[in-house]
């Protein structure tokens, strides 16, 4: 008999155990992240790290990250799950992407969600650079994550043995060029920049170093003819074909690093989020320094941010705002920009221990975090994937000599004028 009700006893007890398990999965925020992958190394398990992280210490939260490709695949496939009611709550996608995601009315504004004064301090401890492209209608709709600015990589093995000092890379247009034909020779170009992928990014450092900008800040208004922003696509094409310190055509986004790896280019412009890559993988001694100038140093910012989407509940958006804030707090921002390259994104991430001896050991780390001083925003506009392609398009065009620059973007600018004629 006693025997009976001891086995009567486990078995309330397991039963109480199994209720109390199947109540607590029940109270559980079930959270969906749609994540661009393809952008520059393997960030598949640093992020999954940093969602374990993060779920340790948040029982009642679980993050479902949903990896797609590039940021265009990650846009499509998170609005496309929207649009087919599947449960989404948040995402990293272009910061660029801002107008058409309000023009969707698709997101809903950080500035709306958080309420403490903690919560306010915390949006406002981002680098004002990185902001850029996250505000608009008096409102911020993004915050920064996986962000960077273009950077100048150079072999520096390549350097000496061109007489040049590798200590001190080109820092403007004419020292470029000049140091550009010293490297350059029958198995090595002096300088490659990527004209496929995010030729319209390359191109808003250009313009920026020689004194313009290539929109407003409203997102309906661009500037693609105005004569400084000509003149940059003058001498990146000159480049080529009057320099030839660089092949002539376009180059691959997505092969170059692989040519610098190999030495098949002395120099190359690429995203910062390459930098950890390319220190694991250079068999040679490489460095890192700001982009050159012409009439000032310049480059974009570039990269995700995170969004949450409108169509969540109040507990969902409490529990994405918990999640960003972990994934953008100083220490885990330090984390990422270590183990990646992208650059930590607020002040406070560079007096962590992480990053204050990281930066120590490897200096390189710093260029782009300290580039951004001379940062400007990234070309964001409503209609804005249509808008970048008539940029795209004119840019290879020029490159290619179907059309003089001058030719090319005033012909682009004429066709992005009636594309955002109605917003203004």
């Amino acid at each position: 008999m006693l025997k009976k009700i001891k086995l009567l006893a486990y078995g309330c007890l397991a039963s109480l155990c199994l209720s109390t398990s199947l109540v607590a999965a029940a109270q559980k925020t079930e959270l969906t992240m749609y994540y661009p992958v393809a952008v520059g190394g393997p960030l598949t398990k640093i992020v999954d790290s940093l969602v374990a992280d993060f779920e340790k210490k948040n029982k009642d939260i679980k993050v479902n990250a949903i990896y797609a490709g590039n940021y265009n695949d990650a846009r499509i496939k998170a609005l496309s799950a929207i649009k087919a009611k599947k449960p989404v709550q948040l995402a990293v996608m272009f910061s660029i992407d801002l107008y058409d995601l309000i023009e969707q009315d698709v997101i809903v504004p950080f500035s709306d969600i958080v309420k403490s004064k903690e919560d306010r301090e915390w949006l406002d401890s981002f680098y004002p650079a990185l902001m850029e492209n996250s505000k608009t209608l008096g409102k911020t709709w993004s915050v920064p994550f996986q962000r960077s600015t273009i950077i100048m990589y150079y072999n520096k093995d390549a350097f000496r043995k061109a007489g040049l000092d590798p200590q001190n890379p080109p820092k403007n247009w004419d020292e470029l060029v000049s140091m550009g034909k010293k490297l350059t020779n029958e198995k090595q170009w002096g300088l490659m920049i990527p004209s496929t992928g995010y030729p319209y990014w390359m191109f808003g450092a250009l313009a920026k170093q020689n004194g313009e900008i290539l929109m407003d800040r409203s997102g309906k208004k661009t500037y693609f003819d105005n004569k400084g922003v000509i003149g940059a696509l003058e001498f990146w094409r000159n480049l080529s074909q009057k320099y030839g310190i660089m092949p002539k055509g376009t180059i691959e986004w997505g092969t170059l690093r692989k040519n610098f790896l190999e030495g098949k280019t002395a120099i190359m412009w690429h995203s910062t989020g390459n930098l950890t890559t390319v220190k694991k993988n250079a068999k040679f001694d490489f460095g890192v320094a700001m982009l050159p100038a012409k009439k000032m140093r310049g480059t974009p910012t570039g990269g995700g941010n995170f969004y949450i989407f409108k169509n969540t509940t109040k507990k969902e958006r409490e529990a994405a705002l918990k999640f960003i804030k972990f994934m953008t707090s100083p220490e885990t921002s330090a984390k990422w920009s270590k183990q990646t390259g992208y650059i930590g994104i607020s002040p406070k991430a560079y007096e962590t221990d992480i990053l204050k001896n990281y930066v120590k050991s490897f200096p390189a780390a710093k260029v782009a975090r300290d580039q951004l001083k001379y940062a400007t925003a990234e070309l964001s506009t409503y209609q804005s994937g249509r808008v970048r392609k008539l940029l795209d398009d004119a840019i290879q065009a020029a490159l290619t000599d179907k059309k003089d620059p001058k030719t090319a973007l005033k012909d682009a600018q004429s066709q992005a004028d009636r594309i955002l004629k109605p917003y203004r």
